[in-house]
Parts: C-alpha cells; structure tokens; sequence
C-alpha cells in the first residue's frame, strides 16, 4: 500500500488551545487536499466527543480522504475508520481481529526493538518517532533522529511513517531519510489561528513534501 506523504493528526487538545474548532480545523485541513487525516483525542470520549469525530469522519468521505482513529478500536469500528494503536494500546492482533482484513491498521514504535517486533505485526503501515524533540506529548519517548532513522529504515518493507517534531523546516530531511510519510501535529496550525490560516498551513504542507521526488 501507498500512504499519502503528506498525514496530518489532529490532536483535538492542540486545537482548543489554538482556538479552533476541531471539525471546523479538519475541514480546513480536507479542503487544503489532505488524503488522509487521523484525530488523536486523549482525553474522555463523551457523547459530544463521539458526535464531533463523526462529523469529522462524515467530513473525510465526503473529500474522499482516509479517516484515521487514534487509540479507539470502537470508535474506529463504529464510524467504518481505520485505527492508529499504540505501545500501550490493543496489541495490532487483537485489533485486527476486531477490524477485519481490509480497514487500515496503524502502529507506532520508537526504537529499533519495536519496529522489528512490529514488522511481524498485523499492521498495514508503522510509524516511527519522536524523530524530533515534541511538546505534542506529556511524556514522550527519547528522541529518534535522522541518523537512526535511516538507519533503521530497512528493517521494515511496510510504509513508514515518520512523527514527532516535524515541521516545515525539517520535513524533507525526514523524507530524504527514508520516511514514506511524514505525520504532522503542531505545525498544521499557522500563529494566527484562523480556518482560513490552517487551509493554507496544509497546502503548504502538500506543495513542499510532493515536490520531492
């Protein structure tokens, strides 16, 4: 399989403190031309929690984009979503088995040990990280880097995803490095704050990582 380079993960803590509606921000993100987004919300999941993603889920069909759930198999089963699991989330077996074989399933590891252990994995795509230092993350693991990242790049023939500190500055350095796709956060946010400004932040984001080869 083939991800989109460019994999934006909206992190609903992220946009409260921007200000910004998380629907209203997946929009703009889905109207700027991303392919694929992944909502990350690590708080309580209530009902208006659950309403929201489904508009952000409806949101994604609609713009023909892959919506990605970060940590819930139920949310994910519930709106047809693919789902991102962690180290410390449902192991990838047992969240396939509740998935099926066709939705995607995504892994995340940070350092060598895992990303071999996830090579045998049923996950579709693995990503790897923090590449960079991140304030995404109240506790995040030790930092990756460019050279590690290459280095560890081989070991899998799945599509890697590269995350963690990742911004414009950086990003081709990443995919230079052998990443397939590079997960931003923080960056989708422009300082202003605005719909229109994040509309803009992703199309930016799109011009620059589909202009490397």
């Amino acid at each position: 399989m083939k991800l989109p380079r460019f994999y934006p993960v909206l992190d609903t803590e992220l946009c409260v403190r921007s200000g910004l509606d998380p629907c209203a921000a997946a929009e703009a993100i889905l109207e700027g031309g991303a392919g694929i987004l992944q909502l990350r919300h690590k708080s309580h999941f209530s009902r208006d929690v659950f309403a929201q993603t489904e508009r952000i889920a409806e949101a994604c069909a609609s713009a023909g984009a892959i919506f990605i759930v970060n940590d819930r198999a139920d949310m994910a089963l519930l709106l047809a979503a693919g789902l991102h699991v962690g180290q410390d989330d449902l192991p990838p077996t047992l969240a396939r088995q509740l998935l099926g074989p066709e939705r995607l399933l995504g892994y995340s590891t940070h350092n060598e040990k895992q990303l071999r252990a996830a090579e045998g994995e049923p996950a579709d795509y693995i990503a790897l990280g923090p590449i960079f230092g991140t304030a995404s993350k109240r506790n995040p693991d030790p930092v990756v880097g460019l050279d590690e990242l290459r280095r560890l790049r081989p070991l899998t023939a799945k599509p890697l995803v590269a995350i963690g500190g990742i911004t414009r500055s950086n990003a081709l350095d990443v995919i230079d490095a052998g990443a397939d796709s590079a997960a931003i956060l923080s960056d989708l946010f422009p300082s202003d704050a605005s719909v229109q400004g994040v509309r803009k932040r992703a199309e930016e984001w799109l011009q620059l990582l589909l202009a490397r080869k």
